[in-house]
């Protein structure tokens, strides 16, 4: 059996603040910087989700990307895209919106549709320089 990879890519705008309620402004500030500021900041998320699994014969497909784009829209561009994530979101209510954070989150509620057949990782570049990887391990 072939095996392949696919990537989809995909951007999305949000806000958020990292910080720990029961920390005070300066412990807050001590460990996430600026990025603790609380009138909150923005990103440019730019998102690659990817698919490993085995092409299939009739379609000579890996995964039909146009029903990954429709996932992607539905999963993450909807409840994540120009929303400020600590506010909007009920994922980071309590739990603070790192990037790895974010990740996992994305990893979630795309494994939640994504069949077990298929290894799916999220790659999540909050800026140019700063990407994280999420696999589920």
């Amino acid at each position: 059996m072939a095996k392949a990879t696919v990537l989809r890519k995909a951007q999305f705008n949000a806000a958020h603040r990292l910080f720990r309620k029961e920390w005070t402004d300066a412990q807050n500030l001590e460990v996430f910087g600026p990025c603790s500021h609380p009138h909150y900041h923005g990103h440019n998320y730019q998102l690659w989700v990817i698919l490993h699994g085995v092409i299939h014969e009739q379609t000579g497909y890996v995964y039909d990307l146009r029903k990954l784009k429709q996932l992607i829209e539905e999963e993450v561009m909807e409840p994540f895209d120009h929303r400020n994530l600590n506010l909007d979101t009920q994922e980071f209510r309590e739990l603070n919106p790192t990037a790895e954070n974010i990740a996992r989150v994305i990893w979630g509620r795309l494994r939640k549709r994504i069949g077990p057949e298929f290894g799916l990782q999220v790659r999540l570049f909050e800026t140019e320089r700063n990407v994280v990887e999420y696999s589920g391990e």
